[in-house]
């Protein structure tokens, strides 16, 4: 069997088959087995060994979900057995060091460790960090083999090693809120930029090249650890309505390890793409505040619709073409900052739109985490410790994207409409759902105030009034032309759970520009 199958594991359930697939002699002919516990043989599959890697797949045909089974590969004399083997939804987590985070390490840790055994059909696997310069066939090292939970020796192994908290509780999630087995899979490096988990393709379709690994000079701390962000960006209108961002550039320098484009698509992604998938989960983008940020409304959009095309092919069919991927907005990292990168990044994961899913990312739901800041953490200020909010965030937007609950708020409010009272020196922002006030922050709303030709100046819109569906703002510091509106534009835009706007089911406003 391929690095990844083994005791334990979850494959995906129906309506899809599960892809198995392995390594034999070339032209020779693999039987693979599953069996009940009692030994019954429930189905019976061949393959023959091809091609120069010497390889053989084979689909099983669509299973209910439960277990356990005992699935067997046969070549003449020789065979493996896997044991323990059930079937339900198979998700896959990605990213970096925010997803890598562990269980160990967040908010009541040691609760989340202690509830572990509750949890028997919640199964894990970790692929241990790799890259590549070419595309391999199969892991070239495993972090956790599929696991049953366990406390201490793989939820809480240590510090960014195993298991993802995020991913973990997202999985714990799903399986109480569905019943049946889930199977996660984490593929996480940390203060990796999203040109290393894409393909050659993907860069190529947002005009990146392989030798563009060239960006804003990258600083000497990993972003894994806490760097400090200190490089600035400039925010303009060029009259009268049409948005520029532009980047500020530093001295080049080529980025190297595993910062370099396609080599964690290479060594950690490409070899599971056999693998029948449910959905994907994650979490990313702090390292893209300093390389092509303004470039990320394409490179995501473009690593999503590349993932799924690859996927699909690779699994002949089984993991469906509009894989469900679910993302968390970035969180938050230095109080009173003036540097406006980590919102441009917010809003570029949503493809410039603000809210998910959209034209551009469609079958996609996202985690705002702008209220989840975590000064204190002791593993940096970029780290938050809060990845419980997160996961229900995920776990909502999973059960209305992923699996169709229509009754589920998956989003925050979202303006709908704003219309200026001239007179009166005041603007009606209309929003898509009820509104609860939490905080009244002068600072949240901005206006963007411009003369004919002159430059746009953002100044404060304090609130006025919250009506159902309306906010209020004052415009009296804005006495010429308002060309644009804009909502928590900044690197930490709100306190802990204090955002000024939510929902009745305390889902925040998502910033917006």
């Amino acid at each position: 069997f391929a690095s990844y199958y083994g005791d334990h594991m979850v494959l995906q359930k129906k309506p899809s088959g599960a892809v198995v697939w392995g390594r034999g002699k070339l032209g020779a002919v693999v039987t693979v087995t599953l069996s009940g516990t009692s030994g019954l043989i429930i189905m019976k599959k061949t393959a023959q060994v091809k091609g120069p890697s010497r390889t053989w797949t084979t689909i099983l045909d669509p299973m209910d979900q439960g277990g356990p089974y005992a699935l067997r590969a046969e070549q003449g004399l020789e065979n493996v057995t896997l044991r323990d083997i059930y079937f339900g939804d198979v998700w896959l987590c990605s990213g970096q060091s925010n997803m890598a985070m562990t269980v160990l390490q967040v908010a009541n840790a040691s609760q989340e460790l202690a509830a572990a055994s509750r949890y028997p059909y919640v199964r894990i696997f970790a692929a241990a960090p790799a890259r590549s310069h070419v595309e391999l066939e199969d892991l070239e090292q495993i972090e956790l083999p599929w696991s049953i939970p366990t406390a201490a020796e793989n939820l809480g192994h240590g510090n960014f090693t195993y298991f993802s908290a995020v991913c973990w509780l997202l999985g714990r999630s799903l399986y109480e809120a569905l019943g049946f087995p889930i199977g996660l899979v984490e593929v996480a490096w940390g203060g990796t930029p999203i040109e290393a988990w894409s393909s050659r393709r993907a860069l190529q379709a947002c005009g990146l090249s392989e030798d563009m690994a060239r960006g804003r000079e990258a600083p000497q701390t990993s972003l894994w650890h806490g760097a400090c962000f200190n490089l600035k960006s400039a925010l303009c209108f060029a009259p009268p309505l049409s948005l520029a961002l532009s980047s500020s550039t530093s001295p080049h320098q080529h980025l190297s390890g595993p910062q370099t484009p396609s080599v964690l698509w290479n060594a950690m992604i490409h070899p599971l793409l056999k693998m029948t998938l449910r959905g994907v989960a994650w979490y990313q983008g702090e390292a893209n505040t300093l390389l092509h940020t303004d470039q990320y409304n394409c490179t995501f959009p473009a690593l999503i619709a590349d993932w799924r095309r690859a996927f699909h092919a690779g699994s002949a069919g089984q993991t469906e073409l509009l894989l469900p991927f679910g993302f968390v907005q970035l969180s938050t990292y230095r109080r009173g900052s003036a540097d406006d990168s980590f919102a441009r990044l917010r809003w570029h994961q949503t493809a410039d739109l603000g809210v998910v899913p959209n034209a551009r990312m469609p079958s996609t739901f996202m985690a705002v985490a702008m209220d989840l800041g975590d000064e204190h953490s002791p593993y940096g200020s970029i780290h938050p410790r809060d990845k419980q909010n997160v996961a229900h965030r995920l776990l909502l937007g999973a059960r209305a994207v992923a699996y169709g609950d229509k009754d589920i708020v998956f989003q925050g409010p979202y303006p709908t409409r704003a219309v200026l009272e001239v007179t009166r020196g005041l603007l009606n922002v209309t929003y898509s759902q009820e509104l609860i006030c939490r905080q009244r922050d002068a600072q949240a709303f901005e206006v963007c105030c411009s003369s004919q030709g002159s430059p746009c100046r953002w100044l404060p819109a304090p609130v006025v009034a919250v009506g159902s569906r309306m906010v209020t703002l004052a415009l009296s510091g804005c006495r010429t032309l308002v060309l644009g509106l804009r909502y928590a534009w900044a690197e930490w835009p709100c306190e802990y759970q204090a955002c000024p706007l939510y929902n009745p089911q305390g889902l925040p406003a998502p910033p917006f520009l």
